[in-house]
């Protein structure tokens, strides 16, 4: 790992900072944020960074080689710090801070806000007039819990809209089961009904010992006032919420609110887990994983701060399985955010630690499950790079297919393998523009020398085109690679490049290194995994293809009517999208369109007429 040349200087500017608490933002030569951090005394927390690198762990030794400059900015205590802090890495997700992926997406539960109002499970606001619950994590969760409410409350869960569909046809099997109150067949009042969504909106949000606490004393204030009929129901309504109480398994204590964390590791990963409890009972499962930390508590931290800046509901108690750097600057913030007290807690026995052992062997569970999958294809990883004669395991794969028909619309895909699987975020489409009619080799030249100056452009973000590849595949044989390989030695760079040969029936036969050709079929996993790769490269560029072909042969139909040359078919595609909707739009709707005259829009309606 190549060390900093700007070390010294940035040291330098480092013994200069004050010793107060405050917050450091690290940047690259790009002047983009890659870290930040807090600090109780900033010269000598900053500082550190930038002396003997040999201390370092290999993540904080990575950051380093790529700071260029850093700012920083003074706060009053070490708690604004943490609280800039964490706001900071929320509006700037520095590469090098742990930031915990969210991309299960949060859940509502919607109320509309009409007289006869229904509760629902959402994804998003989208209706001004309601009232919305949450956001929630786990939709499972959330749905169970509209489900119960409405089947507890007798609430329709029916697509049918009240008032409108009052009265208009006979009650379904829920009201004959007590599930519903049948406002369709006007079997309930709207003053009742009002009062049952009120209820069940109460039950939602605080909860059924909440809900089960007002519910008894509401029941013996109606008996006292000999209101018999209406205490029957509110008992009825009683035991419908301990019934589907009992359906779910009490955990830890009924009146308990707590998020349990905890963090499994391996020589290279690590996995967080967390278990929310609300009421005793378990709510939902998350896991992250992160690479492997070298220092827990300072993870734990990360973690903790990361996770609720993610808009989740905060408990009263935060279990951990070990200690937390600043544990009470943490239970502040989180204290802050919550509104009310909330407390890091870690636990040495009893009920708690129990729970906290639980949390930790789902840790462990879903890191193995991970490291599983990972096994098999670092194992075919490996198997190829043998094969191959590699000098380290490729774990990032390029691919090309070029196609065309008959030297016409010629395009090419590349496709990314990540550790052996698909990276699609990473795929990219190519269209040849150095020239026409059918040459594959001056295609794949052309390709990957626009590829490389990209990489010469991107270099230094070290994603998507500024990562250089360890293998490029190639979909050819010989003349690919040959055609290939002095493009890529002109850039300066030496990436291994391969062809992957087909047989006669299209399927994966061998790889060639531009001299000769290695078999493959012996070695199953990387046979398997090549095939894969060959198979995916060729279906991402034909697809590509066939698009614009598509488009081609379109433009080719506009282009023989009078006064539409390839410039306006352009602008109808882009406009219109279909020839479909070209053939059967009016010329007023085609003379709206930009560089489309009267007079050509009225050849196009004749045109199409015609040809009809």
């Amino acid at each position: 790992m190549a060390e900093n040349p700007k070390l010294k200087i940035l040291r330098e500017k480092a013994m200069k900072l004050p010793l107060t608490p405050g917050v450091y933002i690290m940047k690259n030569k790009d002047k983009k944020i890659i870290y930040i951090g807090k600090a109780k005394k900033l010269k000598n927390r900053v500082s550190q960074y930038f002396g003997s690198q040999n201390a370092h762990s290999t993540k904080v030794r990575k950051m380093v080689e790529n700071v260029d400059d850093f700012d920083y900015i003074l706060t009053d205590s070490e708690f604004e710090a943490l609280v800039l802090e964490c706001s900071l890495i929320k509006q700037n997700m520095p590469k090098y801070n742990i930031l915990l992926k969210d991309d299960k997406g949060y859940s509502y539960i919607k109320v509309t806000s009409n007289p006869w109002g229904k509760i629902s499970a959402c994804f998003r606001k989208d209706d001004p007039e309601a009232f919305y619950l949450g956001p929630y994590t786990g939709n499972f969760s959330v749905t169970n819990s509209v489900e119960e409410a409405c089947e507890i409350f007798r609430l329709p869960s029916c697509n049918k809209v009240f008032p409108r569909d009052s009265g208009k046809g006979r009650p379904c099997l829920n009201y004959f089961i007590s599930k519903c109150s049948a406002p369709c067949a006007g079997k309930i009042s709207r003053e009742d009904y009002e009062e049952n969504l009120r209820q069940a909106v109460e039950f939602l949000k605080g909860g059924s010992a909440e809900t089960l606490k007002n519910l008894r004393e509401e029941m013996e204030e109606t008996a006292e006032n000999l209101e018999f009929e209406k205490a029957a129901k509110i008992r009825d309504r009683i035991k419908s919420i301990e019934r589907i109480g009992s359906r779910q398994k009490v955990v830890v204590d009924g009146s308990i609110n707590e998020d349990v964390f905890a963090i499994a590791q391996s020589e290279e990963k690590a996995c967080l887990a967390v278990l929310s409890f609300r009421e005793g009972l378990l709510v939902s499962t998350e896991h992250f994983i992160i690479d492997k930390s070298e220092n827990l508590p300072d993870t734990r931290q990360e973690l903790i701060t990361s996770f609720y800046s993610m808009e989740r509901q905060i408990p009263p108690l935060v279990v951990v399985d070990g200690e937390v750097t600043d544990s009470e600057l943490v239970s502040q913030w989180l204290s802050e955010k919550r509104g009310k007290k909330a407390q890091i807690f870690r636990p040495q026995r009893g009920e708690k630690a129990k729970v906290s052992e639980m949390c930790l062997n789902n840790a462990a569970q879903k890191l193995g499950e991970y490291l599983g999958r990972k096994g098999s294809e670092t194992a075919a990883l490996d198997e190829l790079a043998k094969l191959l004669g590699l000098s380290k395991t490729p774990e990032y794969i390029e691919s090309y297919d070029i196609s065309h028909t008959a030297g016409s619309d010629n395009v090419a895909g590349m496709v990314v393998f990540k550790i052996g699987r698909p990276y699609k975020s990473a795929y990219r489409k190519f269209s040849i523009k150095g020239f026409d009619g059918q040459d594959d080799y001056g295609s794949m030249r052309e390709v990957i020398s626009r590829r490389m100056n990209r990489y010469e452009e991107e270099k230094e973000s070290g994603e998507g085109f500024g990562k250089l590849p360890d293998l490029i595949l190639l979909d050819g044989g010989q003349g690919q690679v040959n055609a290939v390989k002095p493009v890529i030695e002109a850039f300066g760079y030496d990436v291994p490049v391969f062809g992957m040969v087909k047989d006669s029936k299209h399927r994966t036969r061998a790889i060639a290194d531009g001299g000769e050709e290695i078999a493959i079929n012996s070695s199953r996993k990387a046979f398997t995994l090549v095939s894969s790769i060959q198979e995916e490269v060729h279906r991402f560029a034909i697809t590509y293809h066939k698009k614009k072909h598509s488009k081609s042969n379109i433009g080719l139909t506009l282009t023989k009517i009078e006064g539409i040359g390839e410039k306006k078919a352009a602008m109808l595609l882009k406009e219109m999208k279909t020839l479909t909707r070209i053939k059967n739009s009016t010329v007023e709707e085609l003379s709206n369109i930009k560089g489309i005259s009267e007079k050509d829009a009225r050849n196009i309606v004749a045109y199409f007429k015609t040809e009809k």
